[in-house]
Order: structure tokens, then C-alpha cells, then sequence
């Protein structure tokens, strides 16, 4: 449905750390780069993360996140682990979360400029 999706931050280049790490486990990287602003995919630019004047402000109750899918839950793992030694902050460890179904396994952190961001596998193991 969506080709993609950007969002407005503060620093493109601190958010290229944070984001090159967290998104490296699920086979994610940094396909485009001009000053201040970043273009993330697999084959194509999905996540556009570019400076701007007045990004949005992060509302944790909004409940807006975005979503990135995971081929197992060993790189739902390393996301969550790159991501807070990136500066991110911890918003649900990783783990099955079963409400939302029996393979529903995902971790949730909060992003430099206040983004919350999950990683999701839906393959049991």
C-alpha cells in the first residue's frame, strides 16, 4: 500500500548512526545519502529520514510507530540491542507478545528524536 515513508529530524547525521545500526540486523541500509537526508531499504528507498526545521514532536500516547519486518527473532535481537547502544531507548523488550498472536514476536524502542520504531517476526522457532 505504501511506498514509502518519511520522517523529519533534528540531525540526519546522528540519526545515520542510530539508524544504519538498528536497521542493519533486518537487512536494512542506508541506499541513499545527500546533506540531510538519508533514504533506507532492502533493494529500494522505503524510510526517508531527513533534517527538518520542525520535526514533528514525538507524543508517546499518539500512538504512532513504525513497524520494520524481521526474518527471524535472532535479528529482532540485534535490532533492539543496536539500537539502544545507538542512543535509543528501550519501549518493550523483545519477546513474544501474545495478544497480538501465537508467533507475534517483537521489540519496541524509542528513536533519538523520539520516533517509536518496532522490529516484528511473525516465523515461529
Amino acid at each position: 500500500m505504501l511506498d514509502h515513508v518519511s520522517i523529519g529530524v533534528r540531525d540526519a547525521g546522528a540519526s545515520k548512526r542510530f539508524y544504519d545500526a538498528a536497521l542493519e540486523p533486518l537487512g536494512y541500509s542506508c541506499l541513499s545519502q545527500s546533506p540531510g537526508s538519508l533514504g533506507y531499504g532492502a533493494q529500494t528507498v522505503q524510510l526517508w529520514v531527513n533534517d527538518a526545521e520542525r520535526p514533528v514532536p514525538a507524543e508517546a500516547e499518539s500512538g504512532l510507530h513504525f513497524c520494520f519486518s524481521a526474518s527471524t527473532r535472532a535479528s529482532v535481537d540485534a535490532f533492539h540491542a543496536a539500537a539502544l547502544h545507538e542512543g535509543g531507548k528501550d519501549d518493550g523488550a523483545p519477546g513474544l507478545r501474545a495478544a497480538y498472536g501465537d508467533n507475534y514476536y517483537a521489540a519496541f524502542v524509542i528513536d533519538p528524536d523520539g520516533y517509536r520504531l518496532e522490529a516484528f517476526c511473525g516465523r515461529p522457532e
